[in-house]
């Protein structure tokens, strides 16, 4: 390929799995398996040689869910020319399980920790996948605050759990939450699943929507088929700046830009030449993006949109459920 590649590639690579099954979760449902010692330097090796830069994760879904976490995140930074970031995340699972983590975050600069909720007891336990879930995150939110971390509560809301959002915002009063927001995620990954109970935009109680993340800006699914039904342009995602992809624990590559799918699969990193895998992820080369660069953003409204539906989305959210739709359907075949 010539002269190395002027752009951060990050690697965000599913090491060790995650200990909640969520029903929101974009990624969708993953298997746990965990990698053996090496792999991670050989994933870097690979491509160190045609990236100036290179970034490495070893988690893709819950932070830290590692024995030695601390030795492993000492090795991501070894691996990276570009330090990770901490971000706001962190793993409840291990915040109320190991008395020295929390310690942990704060000697990593951590000041605040995202916590996801989906109403009380019952539904969180549901959609994060795993009983006691809710009591965990309670108890995770007094652990971070007693250390000097401030909880800040996620909440996702839809048709079925909307009342016991109201109730869980007396929850968040009563322990002193100070920062929590509420919105309705994506839909792509296991959120697709949930179309059919996505919150209604008339049906967003009045006491959640001074939390509502970007409230003046969502639209019902109507409104956004009105503002793209004569659009004929092309939604084809791609990277501004760095280059980031998300890797399964089967070392199959993916841009992060939705969930892994079929059509989505840049190539595996064992089976795949290193050259070829390259090239292909510098020139946004799969077949998604080949289809959604053969398919106005009219046609997929038109085949995928419905215009009776308040389901609320973020604009550009929209747009990806539409082109992961179009990819349901195999009209094309470019390999």
């Amino acid at each position: 390929m010539g002269n190395m590649i002027d752009k951060n590639l990050v690697l965000v690579v599913d090491m060790r799995g995650c200990p909640n099954r969520c029903k929101h979760c974009w990624l969708g449902d993953l298997p746990n398996k965990v990698l053996e010692d090496g792999v991670d330097e050989m994933i870097v090796d690979k491509f160190k040689p045609y990236f100036k830069n290179v970034t490495f994760y070893s988690w893709l879904r819950e932070p830290d869910f590692f024995d030695n976490y601390k030795e492993r995140f000492e090795k991501d930074k070894r691996l990276s020319t570009i330090p990770p970031e901490r971000f706001e995340l962190a793993s409840f699972y291990k915040i109320v399980r190991d008395k020295d983590y929390v310690d942990f975050l704060k000697d990593v600069g951590t000041k605040k920790v995202q916590l996801t909720f989906f109403g009380l007891k019952g539904f969180t336990d549901k959609y994060v996948g795993r009983k006691g879930a809710y009591e965990e995150l309670i108890d995770a939110s007094k652990i971070l605050k007693s250390k000097g971390i401030e909880p800040r509560w996620q909440i996702f809301i839809n048709e079925e759990n909307k009342e016991d959002v109201v109730k869980l915002l007396d929850v968040a009063k009563t322990a002193d939450i100070k920062e929590l927001f509420v919105h309705e995620g994506s839909c792509d990954g296991n959120n697709l699943k949930l179309y059919d109970i996505r919150i209604n935009k008339g049906n967003i109680p009045k006491e959640v929507i001074p939390y509502y993340l970007n409230y003046d800006k969502i639209l019902s699914e109507s409104e956004c088929i009105e503002l793209l039904k004569n659009d004929e342009s092309y939604y084809i995602p791609h990277f501004e700046n760095d280059i980031v992809l998300n890797i399964t624990s089967d070392l199959n590559v993916y841009y992060n830009y939705t969930n892994p799918s079929p059509k989505w699969l840049i190539g595996n990193i064992l089976r795949e030449d290193t050259s070829t895998l390259v090239e292909k992820i510098v020139n946004n080369d799969v077949e998604a993006v080949k289809i959604a660069k053969n398919t106005t953003l009219k046609e997929m409204v038109a085949k995928y949109g419905d215009e009776n539906s308040d389901k609320v989305f973020d604009l550009e959210d929209y747009k990806m459920y539409l082109l992961n739709r179009c990819l349901e359907h195999d009209r094309y075949n470019f390999f």
